[in-house]
């Protein structure tokens, strides 16, 4: 559900890597509550390898946001290059007011205009950190019920019981009484 949230306000400012980053972790926790649920570790195995890369990217976005090593939230980068939008809570976060003033000298683009901010009670890039945290912390959580689950089904495969296994006592063996005792059981 924090991913279908997260996919939502991508969608809405146009940041094409997070969308199609979302869209692939989507698909990933969707690979492993089936394999949950269906008893397939390499599922589980798939999901928990993503979600070390996931911790990544969120790590990334994190840096990104807060400007660090040189990264610039200012930058194109999450929407490679194809469009100036940023991220949707820049204009619409909590207590934020937008002023639109119409670009004026320039024929033709009436329906354009300049955007200005201001008020935010939150900043933006703080908003999409904690956004960040909160999918790291999820992943986090996720790694360790993932490992948990492969560790029981593997389990539950070594201690399968074959007919006739390797067991000393199997649950499954030959009468070892004579004949003439079973038949004696009967006539009482």
């Amino acid at each position: 559900l924090a991913a279908l949230e997260r996919q939502v306000f991508d969608f809405l400012g146009y940041q094409w890597a997070p969308i199609l980053a979302n869209f692939l972790h989507i698909i990933i926790v969707i690979l492993g509550l089936f394999g949950t649920i269906q008893y397939r570790p390499r599922y589980i195995v798939v999901y928990a390898i993503w979600t070390a890369v996931w911790v990544t990217w969120n790590i990334f976005i994190i840096c990104f946001y807060l400007e660090v090593g040189g990264l610039s939230k200012d930058s194109e980068l999450l929407t490679f290059n194809i469009s100036r939008h940023q991220s949707w809570w820049s204009e619409n976060g909590p207590g934020c007011v937008r002023k639109e003033a119409s670009m004026s000298g320039i024929k033709g683009l009436e329906s354009h205009s300049y955007i200005s901010v201001i008020g935010c009670a939150l900043e933006y890039r703080y908003i999409e950190v904690m956004h960040s945290s909160f999918q790291i912390l999820i992943a986090l959580v996720g790694f360790v019920y993932a490992c948990y689950v492969v560790s029981v089904f593997t389990e539950e495969e070594d201690s399968f019981d074959f007919i006739g296994g390797f067991d000393p006592f199997p649950l499954y063996h030959v009468n070892e009484k004579p004949t003439n005792l079973l038949f004696k059981q009967t006539y009482l």
